[in-house]
């Protein structure tokens, strides 16, 4: 009896120790009573109101900036036109020059700053938004930047950024800003969506609109965002992560803008490729959340947050730590646009990702798990 006992034991598979140990693991977290994490466990669903509001009053912030300025955001020169005089200089106050030439021109928009070169002043860039086609106004500027510099205008470097092409520019952005949401909402759908069948559909109609507002056209560019609103339905009824995701990168967008805004910062087009970048941070946080928390089945959803958490805040203040290093040292206006445009973003998706997505998917989990409780039960 004894030998035929050993060799029943024998014959049984060998199971690693670890992947037992897990097994234990998992049984254990399962049958565990969950933890309790405070506020942010037990009051998530309250939690949601902070990023909303923030949301509604950027909104409404941008709203009252378009009604008064007829723009949603500040454009800098780059994006507006007008002019960009760099002035040969070495001892010439940038601040004062631009203060005596707005006293001249009080309806002109003037910005100024320093060029340096190795720690060393080496000349002065004033921008404008002269309208470039007003040949009159461009010489009395010119002449009035002469007067107060005490340079001579032959010694000038003059740029002229017409308003048409600051206008086209500007319009070309945007529809890249709205293309790189289309396809960042196709990409997060066909990674969390569950129909094959609607995936294929949603990837056509993402590349339809894609190409019909990328043309000049203004009928197509319409058609195009009413494809838009129908692919956000779409996400609605078949993946809510994917929704979860697309809304708190555009959160993020909307409140950094509505920030720059109140700030006065001018943006230019390196702030565009600030906010090109901050749409990638942002969904790179979203689907690290998403991905942990849908993907994964060990421990409760609860457990499976936290540990997110702690890493995606890891990546935001390391990555705050070097923006804020760079706005210190950095001498370029352009890049501390982009730093500066980032840490609002960063600020911003810390709120969106571990507040409003996580209270989303949390929400989205207990409800599937309702509905299949009550399957069972029917």
């Amino acid at each position: 009896m004894r030998r035929s006992e050993r060799i029943r034991k024998k014959q049984q598979p060998i199971v690693p120790v670890k992947r037992r140990r897990q097994q234990e693991e998992a049984r254990a977290a399962k049958t565990a009573p969950a933890k309790k994490g405070g506020i942010y466990d037990t009051h998530y669903k309250q939690l949601l109101i902070i990023p909303f509001l923030i949301l509604i009053l950027a909104i409404a912030s941008i709203a009252v900036q378009t009604a008064r300025t007829g723009d949603f955001i500040n454009r800098g020169v780059s994006l507006k036109g007008g002019l960009q005089v760099t002035i040969p200089s070495s001892d010439a106050d940038a601040d004062d020059l631009a203060e005596q030439l707005r006293a001249t021109f009080p309806e002109i928009d003037i910005e100024s700053r320093d060029l340096e070169e190795a720690g060393t002043q080496v000349a002065i860039t004033i921008s404008a938004d002269v309208v470039t086609e007003d040949d009159e106004l461009v010489d009395r500027f010119l002449q009035a930047v002469e007067k107060a510099s005490g340079v001579r205008q032959e010694e000038f470097s003059v740029e002229t950024i017409g308003s048409t092409l600051g206008a086209t520019f500007f319009q070309q952005t945007t529809k890249a800003l709205s293309i790189a949401f289309l396809f960042m909402g196709m990409v997060v759908f066909l990674y969390f969506g569950d129909q094959n069948k609607i995936k294929v559909i949603t990837t056509v109609a993402t590349v339809t609109a894609a190409a019909l507002m990328y043309s000049p056209s203004r009928t197509l560019n319409i058609i195009a965002g009413v494809i838009g609103a129908g692919l956000i339905v779409t996400y609605a009824r078949y993946s809510i992560p994917s929704v979860a995701v697309i809304l708190a990168a555009f959160s993020d967008i909307v409140i950094t803008l509505a920030v720059t805004n109140i700030l006065g910062i001018k943006v230019g087009t390196a702030g565009i490729a600030a906010f090109l970048m901050l749409i990638g941070y942002s969904v790179d946080t979203d689907i690290l959340l998403s991905t942990r928390v849908l993907k994964r089945t060990e421990g409760t959803v609860y457990d499976r947050i936290v540990g997110t958490v702690k890493t995606g805040l890891t990546m935001n203040l390391t990555t705050m730590a070097a923006v804020i290093v760079a706005l210190i040292f950095a001498e370029s206006e352009v890049i501390a646009q982009i730093m500066t445009i980032l840490l609002i973003g960063l600020f911003a998706d810390m709120i969106n990702t571990w507040l409003q997505n996580t209270g989303i998917l949390r929400w989205y989990l207990e409800r599937k798990e309702r509905k299949e409780q009550k399957g069972v039960r029917g």
